[in-house]
């Protein structure tokens, strides 16, 4: 990982669709290495995959930032369990005010409540305290 795998992340951060050109451009290497390196960085598992920014608003779906608190023993079999769940799109260990922090996604407040309710009762889950995104700035 050097200064050109960095900026070629931090474009890929502020535009996925960003074409292998511009980025060969911006940081004065060929396409083709730009290429080689992405690929490279997505086989390291550096770059995890790519994703669309949505106003869930306007797509008529509801999302929430929810803390999961799991008890020691327990970490990595929730977040086994989180990751192979169709609503869940991001898993994160944290350290902050919780152990994990998932994005989940419903396409109703009962959908989101529901899946809050299971992911209650998994083995280790000591709380689970969801904050509902009531609108998508950036």
């Amino acid at each position: 990982m050097d200064s050109k795998d960095r900026m070629i992340i931090l474009k890929l951060l502020e535009n996925a669709r960003i074409p292998k050109t511009r980025i060969a451009e911006i940081i004065g290497i060929s396409e083709t290495a730009v290429r080689k390196r992405i690929s490279n960085l997505e086989r390291k598992g550096v770059i995890l995959g790519y994703r669309a920014i949505v106003d869930f608003k306007k797509a008529d779906m509801f999302v929430s930032l929810t803390g999961v608190d799991v008890k020691p023993e327990n970490i990595w079999k929730v977040i086994a369990t989180l990751k192979d769940m169709r609503e869940v799109k991001t898993v994160m260990l944290t350290s902050g005010d919780h152990t994990i922090m998932v994005e989940v996604i419903g396409e109703s407040l009962d959908d989101l409540l529901n899946l809050h309710d299971k992911i209650s009762k998994f083995e280790g889950v000591e709380r689970v305290c969801p904050s509902m995104v009531l609108e998508v700035i950036k």
